[in-house]
Formats: structure tokens, sequence, C-alpha cells
């Protein structure tokens, strides 16, 4: 019978053709892991390959991405971490206002692109600056919280997208909730590469993937970490690594090597506040 390899992934190489949940030493993921935890590894989640799959394809393309999902799942890692291995990241952090404006993204690209000086009060200048500087290179514009942007802000994004000859990768990050906000906005129908979505874990994946993640949890039992994951976590890798860090603590504080039972459920009291299931 004829088998055709696995294909090494644009972004990931051959690590992502190997086993489920396999681990990246990339130095592009340095300093992204959610409160810097010492020990946390890169991990090839299924949604860390679907964000990189539809990065590729916007990015050669100059076209959006949409990647959604719940707080916690890792979308902002995913996507930073990819658009580091694939070129120049511009990110657009949104969260200094409830609702941003063209002025605010016109601030953020001059900020971003590292233009001269403020971002011109004139609208017509400041563009003038930001699309020179953008037809120079391909890059990747990345937008937090892009549920939030209103109808001129997603105007003025196509207005930039379209304007240029080779197109613009943006990729817009949102919750689930905003879905459907993001697929009201007609122009993305058309200029759109892919709408990754990334989901938590399974309960029957955190065994496998939490090893993975970090070597702490290579002692603890299977079902322990389903336990854990049911009282915590719910496959969400943000909670998981916070509640790896305070087992750490737990750990330097205790003198042990490797936790057991009740040194876990003192880290999930430290958590949760001490809520048993």
């Amino acid at each position: 019978m004829l088998t055709i390899p696995p294909v090494p992934s644009v972004v990931w190489g051959a690590a992502a053709a190997a086993e489920p949940f396999a681990v990246m030493d990339d130095a592009a993921s340095s300093g992204l892991h959610f409160l810097d935890t010492p020990g946390v590894r890169t991990l090839l989640t299924p949604g860390m390959l679907a964000v990189g799959d539809a990065l590729v394809d916007a990015y050669s393309q100059g076209r959006f991405v949409c990647v959604l999902g719940e707080a916690g799942v890792g979308k902002t890692f995913a996507v930073h971490t990819a658009a580091r291995r694939l070129g120049e990241l511009l990110l657009l952090p949104l969260r200094f206002r409830a609702q941003p404006t063209p002025a605010d993204l016109r601030a953020a690209l001059h900020r971003a692109l590292g233009l001269r000086g403020e971002a011109p009060a004139d609208p017509g200048a400041a563009d003038a600056w930001i699309r020179r500087a953008l037809a120079l290179k391909p890059r990747i514009v990345v937008v937090e919280d892009a549920h939030r942007l209103s109808a001129s802000c997603f105007e003025y994004l196509r207005f930039l997208h379209d304007d240029l000859p080779q197109g613009l990768c943006v990729v817009l990050i949102a919750q689930a909730r905003g879905e459907r906000s993001l697929r009201a906005q007609r122009m993305l129908a058309t200029r759109t590469a892919g709408w990754p979505y990334i989901w938590p874990l399974t309960r029957d994946q955190v065994p496998k993937a939490l090893p993975a993640l970090h070597p702490l949890w290579q002692s603890v039992a299977p079902d322990d970490l389903k336990a854990l994951d049911a009282r915590l976590a719910d496959g969400c890798l943000r909670r998981w690594i916070v509640l790896t860090l305070h087992t750490q603590r737990v750990l330097a504080a205790t003198g042990a090597s490797t936790p057991d039972w009740d040194m876990l459920q003192d880290a999930a009291d430290r958590v949760d506040g001490g809520r048993r299931p």
C-alpha cells in the first residue's frame, strides 16, 4: 500500500507532522508565555496548527484572517508565535479604548511602524506616511479585541488593504462571542483567507497535552490531571499555566521534587480560593 509521508508545516516545520501535541523548541515564542512561567513549552495544539496554516495563506495572499475562541485558549499566543516565524509583526493593541476609532488605528500604526514623532493630526497626511511604510515590504498587522472595532475602523482597514498592490495581511483576534460582529462586516467575506477557531482541550486530551506543556505534570496520574481540569481549567491552557505556577511555588516551599495530590489541591485552592468540586 502506497503511503504519503506527512508534509512539514510551512510555519511549524517537521514538528507539526510528529505526534499530537508536539513541543516546539523555538526562540520565536520567547517571552510570549502567560506570566512568563518557568519551564512552559510551546505546544502544537490543534488550534496552533490551524492558526499557522491560515496565517500562511493570509500572509502569502495579503489577506485578512479572523482568529476566534474563548478567553484563555491561546489565540494571541498562537498568532504571535506564528507571525514571528513568518514576517514582521505589527501589533495594534486596542485595549486603551472601549470603542476604537480610525484615529486610534492611525496612531497605533504610526507607532508600530516606527515612524518619526507623533502621528499627524491631519488624516490624509497620517495615511500618506502609513501607506508609504506599508508598501515597502510585507507585514502582518495584528489587531487584538477586534470584535470591538466600529464599522469605520473596518472600513479603514479595508482602505489600507485595497490601496496596497500586494494587499495587507491583517489578523483579527476576537472572542467567540464577537464572531457575529465580524461576520456582519461584508468586506471581510471577500478578503478573508480563513476563520480558524481555537477550542479548549477536551478532557481526554489533557493527559496527553499537559506532560508536554510542562515537565511538572509528567509525574501526575492521568485521572488526577482530568480531575484538576474539571475543577479549574476546562481545557483552558491559560488556567493550566496559572496552576503550574502555583504548584511550582508549593514545591519550592515544601522542598518536594514532585507534587502529590494534597499539594495539587493546595495549589488549586490558591487559584480558586478554596472552592472544592
